[in-house]
C-alpha cells in the first residue's frame, strides 16, 4: 500500500538544481511526499538519486531551489527540518567493531538522549524489526540484511516523521531485500512517511506514489499503477528513461 493516510506534506522539493563543477547532477527537480505515504524515487544508476537524497537530508547544501520538511525550510530553519528526518544512506555507516547497542547509544547521544533512553528505544525498534536478539553482538558478525535493520533502528531513535532511504537493499539477496522492504512498509503503516530511493523495479507496488528520475530530471510522477499495468511496467520505465530492453 502506498498511502497510509495523513494531510500535511512531509517533504516539499521545488526547483532543486545541483552541479559538481561543470557537471549538472540535478535540474529543476520538484515533487512532494505526502504525510504517511510510501513514496518511491525510482531511477537507473546515475540518475541523480543519491545527490537528491544528500540534498534532502542536508548532507549537501542546496544553492538553487527549496526543500521543506513538514513545512520547515532547510534554508531558514535547518535544525527543525533535520529534527523531523531519519536517513539511511546507500553506503553503510555503522562502526563494525562496536556492538549494536554501542552504535545505537552513540547515535542517541547525538540527539541528546540519555544512554538509558537510547537503549530503551533501540530495543523497541530492534524488536519491531526482528533483530532485538542481536543487540549485544558486534556489527561485524551480522549479515548485510541485519546491518541494514540496525541502521534503520538507529535512524528511528529520535522518532522522525520522515524516513529517507537510499538504495537500502543494494547487495542483499532476494529474501533479505523482501524482508527489509516489508519492514519499512510496516513503518509506513504505523505512521512514518517514507521516501524510498531505488533502481529496482520489483520494489514498486501499484498504489505507491512514484517519482521517476533520470539524468537529473523528474520524468514522471503519480501513482505507480497509472504509469503502466504491472505487466508492462518495466517496458514503460525503460521507454521513459530512454533505455532499451
Amino acid at each position: 500500500m502506498g498511502g497510509c493516510g495523513g494531510a500535511v506534506t512531509a517533504l516539499q522539493v521545488q526547483g532543486l538544481s545541483h552541479a559538481f563543477g561543470a557537471r549538472k547532477a540535478l535540474a529543476q527537480v520538484s515533487f512532494t511526499v505526502e504525510s504517511g505515504s510510501f513514496t518511491v524515487l525510482l531511477g537507473p544508476n546515475g540518475a541523480g538519486k543519491t545527490t537528491l537524497v544528500s540534498l534532502v537530508t542536508g548532507l549537501y547544501y542546496a544553492r538553487q531551489g527549496e526543500i521543506r520538511v513538514f513545512g520547515h525550510s532547510f534554508r531558514e530553519d535547518p535544525l527543525r527540518a533535520l529534527a523531523n528526518l531519519g536517513v539511511v544512506f546507500q553506503t553503510p555507516t555503522l562502526d563494525l567493531d562496536l556492538t549494536v547497542a554501542e552504535n545505537l547509544a552513540y547515535h542517541g547521544a547525538l540527539h541528546n538522549l540519555s544512554r538509558r533512553e537510547a537503549l530503551a528505544r533501540a530495543r523497541a525498534e530492534l524488536e519491531r524489526l526482528g533483530a532485538a536478539d542481536r543487540i549485544s553482538d558486534k556489527v561485524r558478525s551480522l549479515s548485510g540484511g541485519l546491518r541494514r535493520r540496525v541502521e534503520i533502528a538507529r535512524a528511528l531513535l529520535h522518532r522522525p516523521k520522515l524516513f529517507v532511504i537510499d538504495e537500502a537493499t543494494a547487495g542483499l539477496d532476494v529474501a533479505g531485500r523482501q524482508n527489509l522492504l516489508a519492514s519499512v512498509r510496516e513503518l509506513c503503516r504505523a505512521g512514518t512517511s517514507v521516501l524510498w530511493a531505488t533502481h529496482m523495479l520489483d520494489e514498486v507496488e501499484g498504489d505507491d506514489p512514484l517519482i521517476v528520475l533520470h539524468r537529473g530530471t523528474v520524468r514522471w510522477t503519480g501513482p505507480a499503477r497509472r504509469l503502466a499495468p504491472a505487466t508492462a511496467f518495466a517496458q514503460t520505465f525503460l521507454e521513459i528513461t530512454g533505455e532499451r530492453a
